[in-house]
Parts: structure tokens; sequence; C-alpha cells
């Protein structure tokens, strides 16, 4: 998995490319519990995420969880298999998806 994050003030991109699963789900939390502070818009770019795990969303959800005091998170470019990983657990309701 590779993580590119791009911050613009307090704005911050997080652009995931690979898997998001158990493996590697502990390095996008690490890069999380440091690089929030000050953010107000907090948006995942997922064009390049191939699959995503349980292990994922629940990174995903104490995201949204810190956002949910700071400002406001964004999900953008998720293919289909995300998608539908998105609708089976029912975070498509409580996700912002562009």
């Amino acid at each position: 998995m590779t993580i590119n994050m791009t911050r613009n003030q307090t704005e911050l991109t997080i652009a995931v490319e690979g898997r998001l699963d158990t493996l590697t789900s502990p390095e996008l939390e690490s890069k999380l519990e440091t690089g929030l502070e000050g953010v107000t818009k907090l948006v995942f770019d997922f064009e390049k995420l191939a699959y995503i795990s349980s292990a994922g969303l629940r990174v995903l959800l104490t995201a949204m969880q810190i956002m949910e005091d700071q400002g406001e998170m964004i999900v953008k470019n998720v293919s289909p298999e995300v998608r539908e990983v998105f609708e089976i657990t029912g975070f498509i309701e409580d996700l912002t998806i562009e």
C-alpha cells in the first residue's frame, strides 16, 4: 500500500493505493493520529484503492469520529468494488462520497 498525504492549510488529502487491510491499516491509522491536528476538511482519494477490509473500515470510522468534531470528511474516486463493500457494511449511509 502507498499513502500520499497532501496538506493545503486546513485541508488534508490522503490518496491510498493498493489494499487497505489488516496488514496495511495500522500504517494509515498511525499517519492519521499525527496528521489530523488543525484539519477541517479531510479528503480520502481512493482512485487507486483496490480493496478495503474491515480493518480499513475501522480506520475510516475512527477518522469519521474525529472529523465530526473538527469539520468534514469526503471520500472520492471510489471504485465499484470498494463502493460495494461500503454498501454491504452500511458505510454508504455515513460517508460523503463524491
